[in-house]
């Protein structure tokens, strides 16, 4: 084993913003995990691929096992455009791929952007595909970030990350617990599109409506939020049950847009105060949506902290390139604690390259 590795990781989320790339170097101190985040960029996705994305799961088998193959390529290119920006050789990719479907309790996941053509285009080994062992293993295959939240940010009591989910890592009566909370920016985004938007900037829209007392109730007494943790939701779970409530109550765009942003800060805040949680590193593209942090801090009594600019947009990039480290090392990446698998386990598909 070196004492210092290099990795590329790679994030696509429900969002479809873009790729973001964080190129990394771990290292050990005393047994104790750090790392440098030496470089970093977010590859922005071209109407195709938003387009492409948001249809796979529509696409029949034959269709989406080539855009699996197609999109691996195109990693492939942006993994060698990053080498060739940065300068910087790297010892390994890992790369999350772009979720297609996430339907644990029926035994599957699967996440496009083929490892093994990534490795062809690069030359890299790649470690890809790290939900499916976990399944297979009776897990959740989500969330699988507090594995990094733990040997990573560990000098916070608990990481809350803001994307087109919120989920919250933390140690509870001596183990790693982890949940999605709440939607968040794939629902704001819904409504901010309707409206002729690409997101909420700032949270502006929401600010112009009020909130519906009837929706906000019906969103918050959906029974996801009662259930106990291990437990994480899906596109599918949007489309077949929370856009259904939010449609049952007749109220303009805006106020929607503001309810929803009440019901987000009702549950995270709920969940401070359930585990008692008060001291929490905030990351996640909803950091940047003043109107949302401004909620949550005047709705809590817990400290939340904000990293630099790169941890708030790259963290869940530099966590999955620790991960795929992990794998690479055959070393445990992924809790049963957290997905409710029957054992910790080494995710991830590994594909060796041609250096």
């Amino acid at each position: 084993m070196k004492s210092n590795y290099t990795v590329i990781g790679m994030m696509s989320g429900t969002s479809l913003d873009g790729v973001d790339v964080a190129v990394c170097s771990f290292f050990k101190n005393n047994s104790i995990w750090g790392y440098d985040l030496l470089h970093s960029k977010t590859f922005l996705y071209e109407n195709y691929w938003k387009k492409a994305l948001k249809g796979a799961p529509n696409l029949n088998s034959e269709e989406l096992a080539k855009m699996d193959r197609i999109y691996g390529d195109y990693l492939g290119h942006i993994v060698n455009t990053s080498v060739e920006e940065s300068g910087i050789k790297s010892d390994l990719v890992a790369s999350h791929g772009h979720t297609i479907f996430h339907k644990p309790d029926e035994g599957y996941s699967l996440q496009i952007g083929h490892g093994a053509n990534i490795t062809t285009v690069t030359g890299l080994d790649v470690v890809s595909d790290f939900r499916s062992t976990d399944i297979a293993n009776g897990g959740q295959g989500a969330p699988l970030v507090p594995v990094g939240d733990k040997l990573l940010f560990g000098n916070y009591q608990a990481c809350l990350n803001l994307g087109g989910f919120s989920n919250i890592s933390f140690d509870f009566h001596g183990k790693r617990l982890a949940f999605d909370v709440c939607p968040v920016n794939i629902v704001l985004n819904y409504y901010a599109n309707k409206l002729g938007h690409e997101y909420d900037n700032g949270g502006i829209i929401g600010m112009k409506g009020k909130v519906s007392i009837p929706l906000l109730n019906r969103l918050n007494s959906m029974p996801y939020y009662s259930e106990t943790p291990p437990k994480s939701l899906s596109r599918e779970w949007i489309e077949t049950e929370l856009l259904h409530v939010m449609e049952s109550v007749n109220c303009s765009l805006e106020d929607k847009l503001c309810t929803f942003y009440q019901h987000i800060s009702n549950q995270i805040v709920t969940t401070f105060v359930k585990y008692d949680l008060h001291d929490i590193l905030v990351t996640g593209g909803g950091v940047h949506n003043g109107y949302l942090m401004q909620m949550l801090i005047e709705n809590s009594t817990a400290r939340l902290k904000k990293p630099d600019s790169k941890t708030i947009d790259y963290k869940e990039a530099i966590v999955f390139a620790f991960l795929g480290l992990l794998r690479y090392l055959g070393q445990i990446n992924c809790y049963a604690s957290v997905t409710g698998a029957k054992s910790d386990t080494v995710c991830g598909s590994l594909y060796c390259g041609q250096k």
